[in-house]
């Protein structure tokens, strides 16, 4: 099992030995790590100090997600801005 506390958006980037996560329920929460597996050792770990960080700044911490998802994707390819 999984135990995260937030929902997790696990992304493989152009670099093979790179992917990216971010929480979309956890503002300001990203890492990286070289396989799913390790981001979600980094997640795990990462989530708990960047609740410690929120409190300590007096900011709010959103409810715990009682049925968070992992998703797996390829990164977004951003379009290039026309001016």
């Amino acid at each position: 099992m999984i135990n995260l506390k937030y929902s997790l958006v696990i992304e493989a980037t152009e670099d093979p030995g790179f992917f990216s996560f971010y929480s979309p329920e956890l503002e300001g929460f990203t890492g990286v790590g070289h396989s799913v597996e390790d981001c979600l050792y980094n997640a795990k770990w990462g989530i708990q100090e960047h609740i410690n960080l929120l409190k300590e700044k007096g900011l709010p911490v959103p409810e715990e997600n009682q049925n968070p998802s992992v998703v797996i994707q390829n990164e977004k390819i951003l379009k290039p801005h026309m001016a």
